[in-house]
């Protein structure tokens, strides 16, 4: 039951779309954190509160909004789909959704490393003529890395059990865009609970077995801190 071709295609659907979803948030999430921490500009309180929207916001109503902005007919989707775009129905809005409910992890895990960097060492490489590349690199980068990937992680791991976002803009089409934890649901209604508790161990040992890559990658990376 764990290794149906529709429960590999779900799982296949799942951690990619995972996968996917974390770097995004990881590089953007960075992005967003940097300028929220660095910068003043107006709106800047309006954006940080936004932030934690996704959080507050119920995952079904999230996924019934974000299924209604990518539709075809959607404010969004009328202009994406006519360029090919399709984000509702497809492995993409499964990346959407995943996105949008993992970004707070990896903004308000690197809001306090970047707020606590002594900026004086940035100026010292500066006034020793470093450029703003090699002084983020050599400096900055190695002290917010552990952090970034902490960030991932987290956004990962909620991307790989999340279920109410993804429900209403993937379709749940079989082979298509079926991610694991609906097929869990399914098997449950159908009161087959050792086809469940099948798909859920998988599921969980790949969990694990990621995460742990994941822990070892920040232990490492945690070396270049100092």
């Amino acid at each position: 039951m764990a290794t149906t071709d529709r429960a590999l295609a779900a799982y296949r659907l799942t951690f990619l779309a995972s996968l996917i979803a974390a770097v995004v948030n990881a590089v953007f999430g960075t992005l967003l954190a940097w300028v929220l921490v660095r910068y003043e500009f107006p709106g800047r309180r309006l954006l940080d509160a936004m932030v934690d929207f996704p959080f507050a916001l119920p995952t079904a109503v999230a996924g019934l909004t974000l299924s209604s902005l990518f539709a075809a007919n959607g404010w969004l989707g009328r202009f994406l789909v006519p360029l090919g775009i399709e984000g509702a129905f497809t492995p993409l809005g499964v990346v959407i959704a995943l996105t949008f409910v993992g970004m707070p992890f990896v903004v308000r895990t690197l809001q306090p490393v970047l707020q606590n960097l002594e900026r004086e060492i940035e100026e010292a490489a500066a006034t020793l003529g470093a450029s703003r590349y090699r002084t983020f690199s050599s400096i900055v980068l190695p002290s917010i890395l552990p952090a970034i990937l902490t960030g991932f992680a987290l956004a990962f791991a909620r991307a790989v059990g999340e279920y109410g976002s993804v429900v209403f803009i993937s379709g749940n089409k079989p082979y298509q865009t079926e991610i694991s934890p609906y097929l869990i649901f399914m098997r449950l209604e159908e009161y087959n609970y050792t086809g469940a508790i099948a798909l859920a161990v998988v599921l969980l040992l790949f969990s694990f077995l990621l995460l742990g890559a994941i822990n070892l990658l920040e232990q490492w990376s945690s070396r270049f801190e100092h």
